[in-house]
């Protein structure tokens, strides 16, 4: 059986990253697939690979990506090597866009959505407190926090407003392959 893709997706400032930072270490089979990014390397949050626009284009030209798209101004990229680890049947963890999981739907056998959420309150401090976006971005991004997601897609809805212990508990449980 393939390992499942688990596509980790929610507003910005939900905390995606520290959710997925705390079930790697709670899930040690878990595979963290690591991004390729239009962004500047180093501004924190989750490890990636920093790209400049023209080298992502020519990586999408030569197919190095299982599933590729633009947010936010950036392009994102996942990279087929996630397939190496989902066919020896290792559940991989990736950070996604809701905009992009109608296209993982269809190129990944085995694919879940991991919806994290948190009140606009929460998300807003977050964000803030972050400081890689000004009051306008910010504004923004609070816009589409209600974005619904494609319809036909499993789905398991986590709130991250509480303590992150808390969080990671109830997402392991869920997250749990079931025994047959």
């Amino acid at each position: 059986m393939p390992g499942r893709l688990i596509a980790v997706v929610g507003p910005s400032g939900v905390g995606k990253d520290s959710v997925m930072r705390g079930l790697g270490e709670a899930m040690p089979g878990l595979h963290l697939v690591r991004r390729v990014i239009t962004r500047a390397p180093g501004l924190g949050g989750e490890e990636y690979d920093a790209v400049t626009l023209p080298a992502f284009e020519d990586m999408v030209e030569n197919g190095a990506f299982a599933v590729h798209w633009g947010a936010h101004g950036l392009r994102y990229g996942i990279p087929q090597t996630v397939r190496f680890h989902l066919t020896k049947g290792t559940d991989c963890l990736a950070n996604f866009s809701r905009g992009a999981l109608a296209e993982a739907a269809e190129t990944f056998e085995n694919f879940i959505v991991l919806n994290i959420t948190a009140t606009p309150e929460t998300l807003a401090l977050r964000l803030a407190a972050r400081g890689r976006e000004s009051a306008e971005e910010i504004a923004g991004r609070l816009a589409v926090t209600q974005k619904p997601l494609p319809k036909g897609l499993e789905v398991i809805e986590i709130s991250n407003d509480g303590p992150l212990d808390e969080t990671l508990a109830r997402a392991v449980a869920r997250l749990q392959p079931v025994s047959v």
